[in-house]
């Protein structure tokens, strides 16, 4: 139904919801599709515990984080974001029920909600000032609120991930205390409250998710980097956390690592700028579990690949992402993010969740919404999970912030992206009934990096669970499920590859004690027993120093072999399968179908006893 003019403008004046048309409501209208937890990932999709997709449709229905923004009476509006005071909770349970919010998530297609959370809330005991839409919620700390949330969203289908947003429950993303998981508290801390909150709902298998830390950022003195091995070290951190979570608290979760936000001070002539996801295409995360890890980006035309977003005090001449052309804004989308999903059978390969994204409602730049359009179309083309930020707000007559996608005022009345009065509407419709991959995805080639730069690098269940079996080295092993494809001449970086059985038995190998032929002659040789492969290896500074080998349930080929040198040149399969896992180094890599039964190394004058040489068996 088209609606003049003149009484548009009368039904926004007294904050009226407006009619959607019956096509639109009807696409949306129910609970998600019925779907089986946990959830896991295979190659780039993210699937349900039946193997079928499970394309992340999401929004963020934040507020539980925090929306002060850090100075004046906290229990004036005033002082908060948009006016938006929630408590601690998640934003509108004063104005509207739970399930009233729910109602509007299921309206507009979603399937899942990202739940943004602040440590202050977790250890916060005060019950939150009474909501008047939710009585039965009175006298409840706002983690309880948090726990009735999930319960409801869960009870109607929704998955939820847990989204640690900020560290104090202050508006994010400036210099507010919240750059990094340890800028306001000990990264011990960081890690206490992740198991907590893992253990907290580890019964619910919808809740399916655990997004460690939003919007990694410099503070006023220090940037967070990915891969130097120290207390800003985002890659580590993350890493080490999600291990973990998943041997500790919750092996269910999905464990999804954003990328890095920003790095440098924004000013012209300064480096600065916004790495994202790009790190990871040399430094991948390698995950104790495969099939749980998720990378996530976030994106506003706003802000640019090197444009904080700023206006005045930290703006720069490098053009927002809405100023760039519709392939311009492509490439740079695959550069900083995309890739990670499009690039198939990579140590990096991973589903990409684009965690936030959005665009007010009262935009009227013409640029702002171009770029929308193309954002939109991009997600839509990429078949991309997405989670839309913010799902709900306030409005007043219908005008308020005007980013979200539902928004209700004092006494509950409703506005919505798809009410026929909201240009984002098309898009918005466009964007979650467009065609997508579903059904059965059928297991992959799984690929995963080992990274010995800095400490032990043992992503095996198994091997953790046993004695220290080279006491004194630096060790790195597949994960279960997964053996050794590849090893760098110098820098101590591994490939492994599967899925394969589970060895029935390891044995460590130093000498050539199983050697069966001069396959590296003059070269000390580290073979393995016959039917074992190379699961992984042990190094002393630079130097190799030992062979892990796991037996197969089966019996391996032993009559093909042949010897791979990348002492002086790459030895890689054609394509280069796995991806670049030692970036600038030297490497040798069986092909697939093969198998390491052994590493080749020489201890003359002028060497490093770095690896030189791999056996290759089909």
């Amino acid at each position: 139904m088209k609606i003049p003019g003149a009484l548009l403008t009368a039904l926004l004046a007294v904050g009226l919801a407006l009619p959607v048309s019956a096509s639109a409501r009807a696409d949306a209208a129910a609970d998600p599709a019925a779907w089986t937890g946990p959830l896991s990932t295979r190659g780039r999709y993210i699937v349900d515990a039946n193997g079928n997709r499970f394309k992340l449709k999401s929004a963020n229905w934040h507020g539980a984080s925090g929306t002060y923004n850090g100075s004046g009476d906290i229990t004036d509006p005033a002082n908060h974001h948009a006016g938006e005071l929630a408590r601690q909770t998640p934003l509108g349970l004063d104005r509207v029920s739970i399930d009233t919010v729910i109602d509007g998530l299921a309206d507009l297609g979603l399937n899942s909600v990202r739940l943004p959370f602040s440590n202050a809330m977790v250890h916060d005991t005060a019950p939150v000032p009474d909501l008047p839409a939710n009585p039965d919620l009175r006298g409840k700390t706002p983690l309880q609120v948090y726990d009735r949330v999930v319960e409801r969203l869960t009870a109607r289908g929704f998955a939820v991930v847990l989204n640690n947003h900020t560290t104090t429950s202050r508006w994010c993303c400036g210099l507010d205390g919240n750059e990094r998981w340890n800028t306001a508290q000990s990264e011990q801390q960081w890690q206490e409250d992740w198991l907590f909150m893992a253990r907290r709902y580890a019964a619910n298998k919808r809740v399916v998710g655990a997004d460690l830390y939003n919007e990694v950022r410099r503070n006023a003195l220090d940037d967070p980097n990915w891969g130097w091995g120290n207390d800003k070290d985002w890659q580590r951190a993350t890493q080490q956390v999600a291990d973990r979570i998943l041997t500790e608290a919750n092996r269910d979760l999905l464990i999804i690592v954003e990328g890095i936000n920003w790095t440098g001070l924004p000013v012209d002539g300064f480096p600065h700028g916004r790495p994202t996801l790009e790190p990871a295409r040399t430094l991948s995360h390698t995950l104790v579990d495969s099939g749980k890890l998720v990378y996530s980006a976030h994106f506003y035309g706003y802000t640019g690949p090197n444009h904080s977003g700023a206006s005045g005090v930290g703006e720069t001449t490098d053009p927002r992402y809405r100023d760039l052309s519709p392939q311009e804004l492509r490439d740079v989308l695959h550069r900083q993010a995309f890739f990670i999903s499009a690039d198939t059978g990579k140590h990096y390969t991973a589903p990409l969740w684009i965690s936030e994204f959005g665009e007010g409602r009262g935009t009227t730049d013409p640029a702002s919404r171009a770029w929308f359009t193309n954002f939109v179309d991009y997600l839509i083309q990429a078949d991309a999970d997405f989670a839309y930020w913010p799902a709900v707000g306030f409005h007043t007559g219908g005008s308020g912030d005007g980013w979200s996608l539902l928004a209700w005022d004092t006494v509950g009345r409703r506005i919505d992206v798809l009410d026929g009065t909201d240009w984002r509407g098309p898009a918005w419709q466009r964007l979650v009934s467009a065609p997508a991959r579903t059904g059965l995805v059928q297991p992959t080639t799984q690929w995963s990096m080992l990274n010995l730069d800095h400490a032990d690098f043992q992503a095996s269940r198994t091997v953790r669970a046993l004695p220290d079996w080279n006491s004194g080295a630096r060790k790195g092993v597949c994960p279960d499920g997964q053996r050794l494809a590849g090893l760098a001449h110098t820098g101590n970086r591994g490939l492994c590859t599967g899925p394969v059985p589970v060895p029935t038995a390891l044995a460590a190998v130093r000498d050539e004690t199983y050697v069966d032929t001069d396959w590296a002659s003059g070269y000390t040789k580290v073979q393995c027993p016959q039917d074992h492969a190379v699961v992984g290896y042990s190094v002393t500074g630079a130097a190799f120093s030992a062979a892990l080998c796991g037996k197969s349930p089966t019996p391996l080929g032993r009559t093909t072999s042949r010897t791979v040198w990348f002492d002086r040149a790459d030895a890689r399969p054609a394509g280069e399968p796995g991806g670049d896992f030692a970036s600038g180094k030297l490497k040798g890599q069986c092909a697939p179908g093969e198998y390491v039964a052994g590493i080749a190394y020489t201890g003359r004058i002028g060497s490093s006893r770095t690896p030189d040489a791999l056996l290759c068996r089909a």
